[in-house]
């Protein structure tokens, strides 16, 4: 299965995804802030980087920026609200939030793992 960065905001959400992503088999290191994403990218080379939807586009342009620096072969799953609608056009997949079944979630996530 796959190595997921989950980055957020919020630790409740970051943690439930955590949750449906350890059930199906991923292992997850959740990040809070940008200096904790930074630390996970030092130590570790992600299959998948999830970046939550209540992350400010000014931040989650700069996740994507330095996911793409530091880990260039990390597939980014952007989580987005409709209300916002996606930010990063240059992610590898979007998933609208809130995730209606949380196994598309995790199906999702997988099918990036699994990409070249």
């Amino acid at each position: 299965m796959a190595l997921v960065l989950c980055a957020g905001i919020d630790p409740v959400l970051v943690k439930t995804r955590q949750l449906i992503l350890e059930r199906a088999g991923h292992t997850v290191i959740p990040a809070l802030d940008e200096e904790a994403m930074l630390a996970a990218c030092e130590q570790h080379l992600f299959d998948v980087a999830v970046i939550g939807q209540r992350v400010s586009p000014k931040i989650k342009r700069r996740i994507l920026s330095l996911l793409r620096e530091l880990s260039p072969t990390t597939k980014v799953l952007e989580m987005y609200l409709v209300s916002t609608g996606r930010v990063l056009e240059d992610a590898d997949s979007w998933l609208e939030a809130p995730v209606a079944v949380p196994q598309e979630f995790a199906e999702r996530v997988a099918a990036l793992a699994e990409k070249p």
